[in-house]
């Protein structure tokens, strides 16, 4: 017997968004994706009470790597919204089974999925036929996505360019290959050492390069994971080990007095 869904109790005038745009292609991005979404609540009267974004994350990356998503999740059912909109279902996910499981999750919160694209929100079998097919889909387009990467990389390497991801501190330099020290990261990273060897720790290092307005690439505060990186992968101090006691000499005439001793006591018995 197939699982149904339970009843809809979210407030179908209200609706929570989200937004991702990921590392394989940008064409849709969030100013894009929003106004999509602000095209669809006007259509259909809804309001939109909040706003939530995943940057850089690819469409097969589960639940528990979205911080934006969750967010998204947990406010749909604090607030008791009837939507959770996207912009186009592959927002979503590029994932068969993880936009399904995702799809669940929403109705399991008591609210439904919409794309601002119109693909539909029934239960009805063709309409759930019609998403699974768009799932599908995207889930195609992703693995062409990583086919032609995959190929442009073997033809930048077959050429001798460089390929990979370059080192904080470092750029690539004019001919392709070489790299070459970053003015300004390698500022960061001096600045990040003089902290360590003041006894910061990585978390605290991470706070005072973002006070004194250092950034990562990304122009985000430094996390205490990319300081670690920054400065070559430092691994933990080792917790401290006590020194074993030396080892007592033999005392042989000791133990042979104790020995006779104890031969007295049990001929005493």
């Amino acid at each position: 017997m197939a699982r149904k869904y339970a009843k809809s109790l979210g407030n179908s005038s209200i609706a929570v968004a989200y937004l991702r745009v990921s590392t394989e292609e940008q064409h849709l991005g969030p100013e894009a994706q929003r106004r999509q979404i602000e095209g669809w609540a006007q259509r259909q009267e809804v309001t939109i009470v909040a706003w939530h974004a995943d940057h850089g994350i690819s469409g097969a990356a589960g639940i528990d790597h979205r911080p934006g998503l969750a967010a998204a999740l947990n406010e749909l059912r604090a607030r008791r919204a009837g939507w959770l909109v996207v912009a186009k279902r592959d927002r979503l996910a590029r994932d068969v089974m993880l936009a399904g499981a995702i799809e669940k999750v929403v109705r399991s919160s008591g609210g439904r999925l919409a794309s601002a694209d119109g693909a539909p929100t029934g239960d009805e079998p063709a309409e759930v036929m019609q998403r699974q097919i768009g799932d599908v889909f995207a889930e195609y387009e992703r693995a062409i996505i990583a086919a032609r990467t995959k190929a442009a990389l073997a033809v930048k390497k077959a050429r001798g360019e460089r390929v990979g991801t370059v080192p904080y501190g470092f750029h690539v330099a004019a001919n392709g290959v070489q790299l070459e020290p970053d003015a300004g990261e390698q500022a960061t990273i001096a600045a990040a050492w003089v902290l360590r060897n003041r006894g910061v720790t990585l978390r605290g290092i991470a706070s005072m390069l973002d006070l004194d307005g250092h950034k990562s690439r990304k122009g985000t505060a430094f996390t205490h994971v990319q300081v670690c990186k920054m400065l070559g992968h430092e691994p933990a101090p080792k917790p401290r080990e006590e020194t074993p006691e030396a080892p007592r000499a033999f005392d042989a005439a000791g133990q042979r007095a104790r020995t006779m001793v104890a031969l007295r006591r049990r001929g005493a018995r």
